[in-house]
């Protein structure tokens, strides 16, 4: 390499630096090597060059939106056991990955007994939907009810539900495990408000819709919810069966079968 190409790479890295494109400054000289034996034309080098800067940037993007999301655990469709629940949806839950939904402003909620992959599901939806760059947030029910609480008393409250009423896919866990007072209640239904048929909500609740007087007394402020979630939304049952549950009994066997002692070898008359 002469003087001249050394100059040419270190001023390509240094406007490189300049214009925030890190994989075009670790690229550029490599590939043009490549492209100049080959015989490749300028277009399909910078072709090739930009696309490597592209696919980079993205991956980055997807890392920062799935850790902004705040999942309790990082979920995927891939890492569920459809054959262990083969009456979930797999088709649908696979066509909803596609980010589809959220487009739509489609609710979506799960609804089942714990251990039965709702909060799985539910996480493999939002990590499905970072990876494709959009905002989202994951938090319990009881979560959001106390930062919103606690953000009303800061005379805060605005701020925090416009923060809500803006990320792409709100997940919302839990929902239903415990009672509201119809304050808290109230501040629930504002955030959910803001967002209908706007932008979609993930919930995962164990009662059933009927039930749900259970955890908001007030009759009307409990259709008003359930009118917001359902409407245009994909139910999903999944079940009463415990996965969770099954799995570790299937552990607790294997176990057993391991640590139980085998028979010794013993003399046995045979009568005539």
């Amino acid at each position: 390499m002469n003087a001249k190409q050394r100059e040419l790479e270190g001023h390509v890295v240094e406007l490189c630096r300049e214009l925030k494109l890190p994989a075009v400054a670790r690229d550029a000289a490599r590939l043009a090597t490549e492209a100049k034996r080959q015989g490749t034309d300028p277009l399909t080098y910078l072709v090739e060059l930009f696309e490597i800067e592209l696919a980079e940037r993205r991956e980055r993007r997807a890392k920062r939106r799935t850790r902004e999301a705040c999942f309790p655990v990082v979920k995927t469709l891939e890492g569920f056991d459809f054959s262990r629940a083969p009456h979930l949806p797999e088709t649908l839950l696979r066509q909803l990955c596609g980010g589809e939904y959220i487009d739509r402003a489609e609710p979506v909620i799960f609804v089942g007994d714990p251990g039965t992959g709702k909060t799985h599901l539910a996480s493999a939806l939002g990590e499905a939907a970072a990876r494709q760059g959009r905002r989202v947030k994951f938090t319990t029910a009881a979560g959001l009810v106390t930062e919103l609480v606690e953000a009303r008393d800061a005379q805060e409250l605005g701020r925090v539900v416009r923060r809500y009423s803006k990320v792409s896919l709100l997940i919302l866990d839990e929902l239903a495990y415990l009672p509201l007072a119809r304050s808290d209640a109230e501040l629930l239904f504002r955030v959910l408000g803001e967002r209908t048929e706007r932008l979609p909500v993930i919930i995962t609740t164990n009662l059933p819709f009927g039930e749900w007087t259970t955890m908001f007394p007030d009759p009307r402020l409990c259709r008003a919810i359930l009118d917001r979630l359902t409407h245009r939304a994909h139910i999903i049952e999944t079940g009463k069966n415990s996965i969770r549950l099954e799995e570790a009994l299937r552990r607790r066997g294997r176990v057993s079968k391991k640590s139980k002692p085998k028979p010794k070898n013993q003399d046995h008359e045979v009568e005539p």
